[in-house]
């Protein structure tokens, strides 16, 4: 079976634990910070950024939108291997940070449902269905 979009996503996915890397060692963390947000975050730049020039075809697109689903189950367990309590022992920087996420997630989603009301979507037509004399005559 041929998956498409394969080479984007290594390319995206390598790049994106690079990234981490260097963010952890910047932080002065020994681990991969956000590598795997940073290669979904270019993943979808990517694919619009092919989408735009005409480079994507269809097989690639539908590709990249299954892996492109696959983040969350991944992310899921990624975050199942992580040891929390040793996280929440390197101090209240975790338990600070994790706050401050949910906040600003929290934060970003009302704004935006607050100022981008858009418009309603249009009805839809009605669907005639002719009568039509059921089978066998009657």
């Amino acid at each position: 079976m041929i998956i498409y979009g394969v080479a984007l996503l290594a390319i995206c996915t390598l790049a994106g634990v690079m990234l981490g890397d260097m963010l952890g060692v910047f932080l002065g963390v020994k681990s991969n910070v956000g590598g795997v947000g940073i290669a979904m975050i270019l993943l979808i730049c990517a694919r619009l950024w092919m989408q735009k020039r005409g480079g994507m075809t269809k097989d690639c697109e539908m590709g990249v939108g299954f892996w492109g689903a696959m983040y969350i189950p991944v992310v899921v367990a990624m975050a199942a291997q992580q040891n929390v309590v040793t996280a929440l022992h390197g101090g209240p920087v975790a338990v600070l940070a994790a706050i401050g996420s949910v906040v600003i997630c929290g934060c970003t989603i009302a704004l935006i449902s607050r100022t981008h009301k858009g418009e309603p979507l249009p009805d839809e037509p009605v669907a005639v269905t002719p009568v039509v004399a059921p089978a066998g005559g009657r």
